[in-house]
């Protein structure tokens, strides 16, 4: 069985040390949706959401929980950010979220694309909830990865 690299030789949880490491350009891309009923979706197109401007508020949100994944999510390394972005795309029944991650740097941004698409997910849910409380958050995924030694990875 191959070595964990989270783990060290007593069984602890550790952060890898990725010191040794050059430092590449990487990017990831993630992207989620939320389903709804179509008045509710009505709603956030028009802006008219009771609680403000419900797409501004999840970018700014999805930005700024991209930049705290460190905080958030065990082991991971803080990084130094140089590109967040948080987009959206109406569907027939829902939003589409779409998140890009870079940096250059030691290791990659998986996880702050992940990060950033999930808090703009749960942000739109927070704004709407008050109109439709069943609405669902699904297909959250890594779309691609570029940089470092494992190199690009796509989606299947």
């Amino acid at each position: 069985m191959s070595e964990l690299t989270h783990i060290d030789g007593d069984g602890a949880a550790h952060m890898v040390d990725v010191g040794g490491k050059a430092d590449t350009v990487r990017e990831a891309h993630a992207e989620g949706r939320i389903t709804m009923k179509s008045e509710v979706l009505e709603a956030i197109k028009v802006n008219s959401m009771k609680k403000g401007d419900v797409l501004a508020t999840a970018r700014i949100a999805g930005i700024m929980a991209a930049k705290k994944t460190s905080d958030l999510i065990p082991l991971c390394h803080p990084l130094a950010l140089t590109k967040v972005a948080v987009d959206f795309s109406f569907l027939d029944d829902g939003i589409k979220v779409s998140s890009l991650a870079r940096l250059t740097g030691k290791t990659g941004v998986e996880m702050e694309a992940l990060t950033a698409c999930s808090v703009a997910l749960l942000t739109i849910y927070d704004m709407a909830k008050a109109m439709q409380k069943d609405m669902v958050i699904s297909e959250l995924k890594l779309l691609s990865k570029s940089g470092g030694k494992s190199g690009d990875w796509v989606a299947g």
